[in-house]
C-alpha cells in the first residue's frame, strides 16, 4: 500500500509514515496533525508530500496502538486542535523501528555496492 502518492514524490511504504510521525514527535513534543505533516515534508526536503487523510490515518493507528496520545488544545492561529504526544510504549516502538531501519539500511546499501557481474 502506497501512502501520500504524488508524481516525482517518495512512495511510502506501509508502516514507513507511521515511524516518521513517532520520530518526529519524539523529538518536537506534542504537535497537531498539520503541524507533523508540514514537519515531516520539510524534514524530507519536500519528498514526502502529505495530505490531511494519509497523515490522520496514521495519527488513528498510532492512538489505537497506543503508542501516542491526544488532548485538545488551541493552535498558534487561536483555532481548537488535537495535540498529539508519543507515549512511553511509542517511545519503545520507535526505538524498535530505528534499530531495524539502520539493519535494512545496511543491508540495502551492501546489496547496491556489489558491483555488477562481467559476462
Amino acid at each position: 500500500m502506497v501512502w501520500g502518492y504524488h508524481m516525482n514524490k517518495m512512495e511510502l511504504l506501509q508502516g514507513t509514515l507511521d515511524v516518521m510521525v513517532l520520530q518526529t514527535l519524539s523529538t518536537m513534543g506534542s504537535l497537531h496533525g498539520y503541524g507533523i505533516a508540514r514537519r515531516i515534508e520539510q524534514v524530507s526536503g519536500n519528498q514526502v508530500m502529505l495530505n490531511q487523510g494519509t497523515i490522520y490515518a496514521s495519527l488513528v493507528r498510532l492512538q489505537q496502538r497506543g503508542w501516542i496520545s491526544a488532548k485538545w488544545g488551541t493552535s498558534e492561529n487561536k483555532r481548537k486542535a488535537k495535540f498529539y504526544t508519543i507515549t512511553r510504549a511509542g517511545a519503545k516502538q520507535l526505538a524498535a523501528d530505528a534499530a531495524y531501519w539502520q539493519r535494512l539500511t545496511g543491508v540495502m546499501e551492501r546489496v547496491f555496492a556489489v558491483p555488477a557481474e562481467e559476462s
